[in-house]
C-alpha cells in the first residue's frame, strides 16, 4: 500500500524571511491526520531569505537532521559547534538532555533551500550531540546512498533511533531498488523533480507512505533527488 502526501497539501508557513512547508504537524500547523510516521516526527521544507534565520533557540529529546539543497546554513550552538552546512552535506544533533542553538544563511545575497527533519530517539535524556559528513553527488547518483543509520555503518551519520536514511539523484529513466524485511515501513521525500515508487507518481515536494512491501523500485522520468526513510 502507497499513501501519496501531496505537495499542496502540506502546511505552509510564511514569515516574510521563512517560506515553510511542513508535512507533518507542526508549530500552528496541527493535522490530526498527519503527525508523523512511525518515529519520524518533522520534516520541514524550508527556504530562507538572505542574512535571515532561526535564532538561538532551545531542543531536547529529538534527533534532528539538516538536509541543504541550495545555498548554505551556518549553524552554532551550546556544546561548541560551529559549523556551514552546504549540499551534499548531512548534519545530525542529537538534542538530547537540552541543547541550544541557532541556524542562519550563511549568505547575505543568496537564499538557503533546506530540510529540517526531526525524528524521535529511542531513548530520553541521551548525551547532546553533533556530527556532520559530505556525501557528494557522484556517491548518490542512481544508487541509494546510506546518510544515516542506527549503527553508523558504511560511513553514515550515527542516528539514535532504528531508521536507515538514504538519499539518492536518479537521473531520466534511472532505477534503483530497495529490499525490506517483514515489518518494515518506508517514507519517500522528494526533494527535486520527480520519481516514482513501485509506479506510482511523485511530484517535487510529494511524500509517500509504504507499507507491506518486500521491494520497492524508485525510478525518475526527467529526473530527481530523494530521501528514504526505511523506519521499524
Amino acid at each position: 500500500m502507497i499513501i501519496v502526501r501531496p505537495s499542496e497539501e502540506r502546511g505552509k508557513a510564511d514569515h516574510g524571511w521563512l517560506d515553510s512547508r511542513h508535512t507533518f504537524s507542526f508549530a500552528d500547523y496541527d493535522d490530526r491526520r498527519h503527525r508523523g510516521f512511525g518515529a519520524l516526527r518533522v520534516i520541514n521544507e524550508d527556504r530562507v531569505a538572505p542574512g535571515a534565520g532561526f535564532g538561538t533557540h532551545g531542543h531536547r529529546d529529538m534527533e534532528i537532521i539538516s538536509y541543504v539543497l541550495d545555498g548554505a546554513i551556518e549553524h552554532k550552538d551550546s556544546i561548541g559547534t560551529g559549523s556551514v552546512i552546504r549540499p551534499g552535506d548531512v548534519q545530525r544533533m542529537t538534542a538530547g538532555t537540552g541543547v541550544r542553538h541557532s541556524e542562519f544563511n550563511a549568505s547575505k545575497t543568496e537564499p538557503v533551500h533546506f530540510l529540517q527533519i526531526w525524528i524521535i530517539p529511542e531513548a530520553v535524556g541521551l548525551k547532546p550531540g553533533y556530527e556532520q559528513k559530505s556525501f557528494p553527488v557522484a556517491d548518490r547518483t542512481n544508487r541509494l546512498r546510506l546518510v544515516a543509520s542506527q549503527d553508523g555503518r558504511d560511513g553514515s551519520l550515527t542516528v539514535h533511533q532504528d531508521v536507515n536514511l538514504y538519499a539518492a539523484v536518479l537521473t531520466p529513466d534511472a532505477k534503483v531498488r530497495l529490499s525490506l524485511p517483514k515489518d518494515r515501513h518506508v517514507w519517500v521525500q522528494v526533494t527535486r523533480g520527480d520519481a516514482t515508487a513501485n509506479g506510482q507518481t511523485l511530484a517535487q515536494g510529494d511524500g509517500a507512505a509504504i507499507f507491506d512491501q518486500q521491494e520497492i523500485e524508485f525510478a525518475s522520468t526527467g529526473g530527481g533527488d530523494i530521501l528514504v526513510f526505511d523506519l521499524a
